[in-house]
């Protein structure tokens, strides 16, 4: 394997990874509409800073760390005398994908001296076994020379295509027939307004800040707290979910309720994904083009079940049973008002 292959695939991998930043195909995969974000979004950003992220500065972005099974803390994993960014230009360490291909060195490199595969399961590992073998058969197919830019295009797009068929849709937590309608009307409103809201104040986080702010800082700031935060918010969106699931709920609110709890758990999910964001990086990439529709989906779900609370003129006073969770939707409302 010659240097110039493994150049080669770095030039090609950073397409594929514009394609799925640009492109949002993990949308494509899972049927969603993917929203208008700003450009200049917390959102975008963070999307640029996972991409391009070298924690230790060796030339290899922490995606392509994992995808060379080096260690994206240690600028020379395999103490060859250099950074692993030179050793994958040199051809002395190359992707799992392709490591039973000969290396062509200067000097030898034993199999002990290989690169682990990314941890099996990874979205990361898939996109890199997808692309090599689809890498590959492009380059057999032309006789082994260099793929041209618009043959490197088709390989970039047929490993994404390849990419969503593996990245299908996890089912939604819960399906009308397991949510318990019962009563109806402003006494059964106000029943349930007092039931969430304990749920609510049961799991509430003790994670000041939102998940994605956490993210932000593992990120950009490699605060070592934001993980196990990130976490915490993953698991009290999981259990508020759990806990809303067991309550019965006033007929009216049914369906809202059910997308509500929904959105608890796929936000739950999302957040757990960006708690990957160093062994799994393409997976936190993937959750946070996912993030935007989840949260919308969470916040039109409270001002839905709003809607219906206010057509049954019910307004509580702080302190009230059940006020922390009506007032919470009318905040949620303002704040969406404002909007532009």
């Amino acid at each position: 394997m010659e240097g110039g292959m493994s150049s080669n695939w770095r030039i090609v991998a950073a397409t594929l990874f514009s394609a799925v930043l640009i492109g949002g195909s993990y949308f494509i995969a899972r049927g969603f509409e993917h929203p208008q974000v700003a450009q200049a979004s917390t959102e975008t950003e963070l999307l640029k800073a996972i991409a391009t992220r070298d924690s230790d500065g060796d030339g290899l972005s922490d995606w392509e760390e994992a995808l060379y099974g080096t260690d994206p803390h240690a600028s020379d994993s395999f103490q060859l005398g250099m950074t692993d960014g030179e050793a994958v230009t040199r051809g002395l360490i190359v992707p799992k994908a392709i490591a039973d291909v000969p290396v062509a060195t200067s000097s030898s490199v034993n199999e002990d001296g290989l690169p682990p595969a990314p941890a099996e399961g990874t979205l990361t590992a898939a996109f890199a076994k997808s692309f090599f073998t689809l890498f590959m058969a492009a380059k057999e197919k032309v006789g082994g020379r260099d793929l041209t830019e618009s043959e490197m295009s088709d390989v970039s797009t047929a490993t994404l295509q390849s990419l969503g068929a593996l990245a299908t849709a996890a089912p939604d937590y819960k399906t009308a027939k397991d949510i318990t309608a019962a009563g109806s009307g402003r006494e059964a409103l106000q029943a349930f307004a007092a039931s969430a809201e304990a749920v609510l104040a049961k799991n509430a986080s003790r994670a000041p800040k939102s998940e994605l702010l956490y993210l932000k800082d593992a990120v950009e700031n490699n605060d070592t707290t934001a993980i196990p935060n990130i976490t915490k918010r993953a698991d009290a969106y999981r259990d508020t979910a759990v806990g809303l699931s067991q309550l019965p709920v006033p007929q009216e609110l049914a369906a809202d309720d059910l997308a509500l709890i929904n959105a608890m758990m796929r936000i739950s999910e999302i957040s757990r994904d960006f708690a990957r964001v160093s062994e799994d990086p393409l997976a936190t990439i993937l959750a946070l083009q996912q993030y935007p529709q989840a949260v919308l989906a969470l916040t039109n779900s409270f001002i839905h079940i709003g809607t219906i609370y206010k057509a049954a003129n019910i307004s509580l006073t702080s302190g009230e049973p059940g006020a922390a969770f009506v007032n919470l939707i009318a905040d949620l409302e303002k704040k969406q008002a404002k909007k532009p």
